[in-house]
């Protein structure tokens, strides 16, 4: 009976390898796993750890050619995502930050940033129905975000301190986050 159960699950293990291999199904099994370590929401950084936003100069593009100066969001509560169409993690974090964007997107900055082209960018943003504007970097971005790998998610106050700094998927629609927001709008 245990050799069995051992077969079995070194079956379903090779199974997986073997599905992660295979080009088309590598992409749907890694979401489908980054969504599963995304249920959790992020967590607020110690006030004593915060970084100050100092540098707001930074420009960026919209899929129309208009530039988009960031500067003009001083002042304001700021989500700032880097994230691409091809990243199973940024994909699988998503649908929470569209239902964020949904909540908040009269009330604080969403700041959308790729290197992909508009295109590609259109497609992806068209296909899951996803309603807001993604940018691309003119200018090289304030060296506080400090971006290495992707998603790369900021929540910064009306001060410029980054209160959340979260690399990799994660449910940007958690009540921590909502309570998060709502106590940064009210300052």
């Amino acid at each position: 009976m245990k050799t069995t159960k051992s077969r079995l699950k070194n079956i379903a293990f090779l199974l997986v390898v073997g599905l992660l291999l295979i080009p088309q199904t590598r992409q749907p099994i890694q979401i489908i796993l980054n969504r599963g370590l995304a249920l959790f929401g992020p967590s607020t950084i110690e006030v004593s750890e915060q970084v100050m936003l100092s540098n707001y100069d930074w420009d960026l593009k919209d899929a129309s050619g208009n530039i988009f100066h960031f500067k003009e969001t001083k002042g304001k509560v700021i989500l700032v995502n880097f994230w691409a169409t091809w990243c199973p993690p940024c994909i699988a974090e998503m649908p929470s930050i569209n239902d964020l964007h949904n909540i908040y997107k009269d009330k604080i900055e969403f700041v959308f940033v790729s290197n992909e082209e508009h295109q590609v960018i259109n497609q992806f943003l068209n296909k899951k129905k996803y309603r807001f504007k993604v940018y691309n970097p003119v200018t090289m971005h304030p060296e506080a975000f400090d971006v290495s790998s992707i998603p790369r998610t900021f929540l910064i106050d009306k001060k410029g301190r980054i209160i959340i700094d979260k690399t990799g998927a994660a449910n940007w629609n958690s009540e921590t986050v909502r309570i998060t927001i709502d106590s940064l709008l009210a300052e």
